[in-house]
Formats: structure tokens, sequence, C-alpha cells
């Protein structure tokens, strides 16, 4: 079986999936400004590469304390339906059906919560998401994340374990991201490919003969 790994945000869709539904749930009053303009700061953090997961993953989880899995579906379905489906990448609905046409296995794996991950995975088809996993105690979100998080090397150690839990050896990967967070995951493929990349993966990308693509919402004539 040959495998192919998607990162999401900046990847599959054209913006960060986690900033957009806290400025969804802001929108409704469930989040703060000053939550916001955090968030915006250690997204800072993230694309200079010194994030700290720790406080990212307990700041963007917080408004999901107390609520139970089930109340949280209708608000991602309709966060869904308004601000992703309109920023799918169309190269990424083509790439990913490619991929299924020739039978390989699809994967998305990403350092937002489950709790956006699996659904926004389900709505482009794809059946396997691996994201930060969401504390739940007595039914309710904790609001805390638990486990290894799917960030930089983490997605390497998540992806291992996924396989192993489906029962699966390591065969020919194909791997797609836009960061030099994912450095790991991109070496650890069989056939890297960098998507509108950062300058520094890009650079990267160019040294190690990586396939280089420019994904826009607009299709190309």
């Amino acid at each position: 079986m040959k495998l192919a790994i998607f990162d999401l945000d900046e990847t599959l869709i054209a913006g960060d999936s986690a900033t957009l539904w806290l400025e969804f749930l802001a929108k409704r009053g469930l989040v703060s400004d000053a939550l916001l303009a955090e968030e915006r700061r250690l997204m800072e953090d993230y694309y200079a590469g010194t994030l700290d997961m720790n406080a990212y993953m307990a700041l963007t989880l917080a408004p999901l304390e107390g609520q139970r899995p089930e109340e949280v579906v209708p608000l991602v379905t309709e966060f869904i339906r308004q601000h992703i489906a309109p920023i799918v990448y169309p190269q990424a609905r083509e790439r990913l059906d490619w991929h299924r046409t020739q039978g390989h296995r699809c994967l998305v794996i990403s350092a937002t919560g489950e709790h956006l991950v699996r659904p926004i995975a389900q709505y482009l088809g794809v059946a396997d998401a691996i994201g930060v996993q969401t504390d739940i105690v007595n039914g309710h979100y904790s609001g805390r994340p638990t486990g290894i998080f799917s960030f930089q090397h983490g997605k390497v150690v998540r992806l291992g374990h996924w396989l192993q839990e489906q029962g699966l050896e390591h065969g020919f990967c194909y791997g797609y991201s836009d960061s030099h967070n994912d450095l790991a995951l991109l070496e650890y493929v069989d056939k890297a490919a960098v998507i509108n990349g950062d300058e520094t993966l890009n650079a990267l990308a160019a040294e190690r003969g990586w396939q280089q693509l420019n994904w826009t919402l607009e299709r190309q004539p």
C-alpha cells in the first residue's frame, strides 16, 4: 500500500483552520478579543519556528472546556461550511482524487486539534486523520491537550503509532506541506512536495530536489 500524507493548514486549504475557528467563535461572543490577539502573537512564533506548543494548545482548546463533543459538532459543521469549504485549493482536491485513483491511502496530519482536523478531513473525503488529541473527562472537553503533539517531529511519531494501530508496515509514502515545521515529516516520506512553501522550506526543497508546487484558489487557465 502507498500512502499520501497531507498537512492541512496552508497546504490543503488557504488559511489556518485553528485561527479561523477562533475568529468564528469570536463573532458569536464565545471567544474574547484578548484570546484572539494572543493567538496571533503565538502564530508569529509558529512561522518563526519557535512556537511553545503547550501554550498554543492550551490557548486554542480553552473555548472547548466544559463542552460535550456532541455539542461542538454542529458548530464545527457550520464552521466548515462557511469558512473552510471556500478556501480548499482546487489543486488539493485534484491531488487527493489522483491518489485515490491510484489506489493510495490518504491521511491528513495536522498540529491543529483533532476536533477540527477529523471533520475537515472527512469533508475532503479523507477517512484517516491525525490531530492534536483533546482531553475528555467525564464526557466533557477539559480544554487541555493530551498525548504526543502532532507537531514537528511529533508528526512522525504519531504517524508511526497510527501505522501500528492500523496494522500497516511502512510503505512508499508521499508527503505534502507548506511549512519548515514539517521538515521531519518531509524527510520521512519517499516523495516530498512543498506547497506554497515558506522561504526556509523552499530553499531546502531546492537543495534536495523536492517538488515545489504553487496552489491557488483561482484555477489556472
